[in-house]
């Protein structure tokens, strides 16, 4: 078999006893606001910034 084997007994009886009560509510912990940062830095620091991070997670990615 090309992708591992298996155990065939694994593919059987896949019947999944679910209940509502024990589902997941997506929208339970939404979020309606704004978010705001104050920062004294430029825009051209910030970027100079990002770039510094960029190429230390770079030098990171070579060890």
């Amino acid at each position: 078999m090309g992708f591992g084997s298996y155990d065939e007994s694994e593919q059987q009886d896949q019947n999944v006893d679910t209940s509502e009560n024990d589902s997941v509510t997506v929208h339970e912990s939404e979020f309606e606001g704004s978010v705001e940062f104050d920062t004294e830095a430029t825009t051209g620091e910030l970027v100079d910034k990002l770039a510094d991070i960029k190429a230390e997670d770079g030098d990171e990615d070579e060890n």
